[in-house]
């Protein structure tokens, strides 16, 4: 694939980081000014999960599940080394740099600025973050990243089922606490909304097409229709998350400034301890990248659920997560570009060994 915008997007996708600023700007500006706005689109939730947001997500990832092709999913357990990159770096590595990281910035470097306590629920919500990799967004990274969407559907779904009994103990070890329970109800709406409903929409809808119109229509003609589908979700998506945290963003601009500080170094490191690794294993790009993007963004809508459960809907470790959600987009945006630029150091993918 070409590191050209897609085609009929231009200066759209070209300037996208552009885009997303200003819609992160606007949605600060209608949570702030405009709070019936999102307490009208909070009433929509179900599980801790927004549904207008879900439904955004889930536009968003269906260009990309028209994509897949089964086989690609059949053959992925014949070419391992991507799904170990993965799990490797999402549950042996990710959890504990994490921590790392953040306990040195919040409890050392700015020890004078963050009272004791409250820097101790920033850590608890960073370590959250870093224990939960992410499920929906994931996607979006991939198809901007030119991905193997099949392949990233397998590596997101491993990760799903390791966050059923891996997280709970990460957390409880991480921070000390007992008490930690994973919100089935979370956890298993955000798998269906975001990985079942699309596949298999997706699915469906590529056989039918395929079967009546041929193939070559179908990725000619018909994906091409999609085209700025993504890019546009993810700017919609934007304005609505930003919206429901206006006034907590205006109300704590130091306070994110410092918790933002790990969490960005955190991951970028990790991305680029996934990716390098996989550069250097010689798994092909389609692969590498989506395997250094799931690692290094968060499943956002757990560790805040979490957070909430365990510390209060005011307390620092939620405010900690909600920052996650704050650098994600700009952050990714970044490390999708950096891995379109360095693709040429990859095999080629007709000599995919991963």
């Amino acid at each position: 694939m070409s590191d050209k915008p897609k085609a009929g997007l231009g200066v759209f996708a070209k300037y996208l980081s552009l885009w997303v600023a200003l819609c992160i700007a606007l949605g600060v500006a209608i949570g702030h000014y405009l709070p019936g706005v999102p307490a009208f689109l909070g009433q929509f939730e179900y599980a801790k999960v927004s549904i207008p947001v879900a439904i955004l997500i889930w536009l968003m990832i269906y260009p990309m599940m028209l994509k897949v092709d089964f086989t690609s999913i059949k053959n992925a357990g014949k070419k391992p080394k991507g799904l170990i990159v993965t799990l490797v770096v999402n549950w042996l590595i990710k959890p504990f740099t994490m921590y790392l990281i953040a306990w040195f910035f919040l409890k050392v470097v700015f020890k004078a600025l963050i009272p004791g306590d409250l820097s101790t629920e920033y850590l608890a919500g960073a370590v959250l973050l870093g224990a939960a990799p992410c499920t929906a967004m994931v996607f979006v990274w991939s198809y901007l990243s030119d991905g193997d969407p099949g392949y990233t559907v397998v590596q997101v779904a491993v990760n799903d089922l390791i966050i059923l009994f891996a997280f709970t103990p990460i957390v409880a070890f991480l921070l000390g606490v007992s008490d930690v329970r994973v919100p089935l109800d979370t956890l298993i709406l955000s798998v269906v909304l975001f990985v079942v409903i699309p596949l298999g929409l997706g699915a469906l809808t590529r056989s039918s097409l395929i079967k009546k119109r041929g193939k070559e229509w179908f990725d000619g003609v018909f994906v091409k229709k999609f085209d700025g589908i993504t890019e546009g979700g993810l700017l919609l998506t934007l304005v609505i998350l930003f919206a429901f945290q206006g006034d907590v963003i205006l109300a704590n601009p130091l306070a994110i400034a410092l918790i933002a500080v790990p969490l960005i170094i955190q991951t970028y490191l990790i991305f680029f301890i996934g990716y390098g690794w996989a550069r250097t294993w010689k798994v092909p790009y389609a692969v590498a990248a989506p395997a250094g993007m799931i690692g290094a963004s968060n499943f956002f809508e757990l560790a805040v659920a979490v957070a909430i459960s365990l510390f209060g809907l005011s307390s620092g470790a939620a405010l900690a997560t909600v920052v996650g959600v704050l650098v994600e987009v700009p952050v990714m945006l970044s490390l999708v570009k950096i891995a379109r630029a360095t693709r040429k150091g990859f095999p080629s993918e007709t000599a995919m060994s991963a």
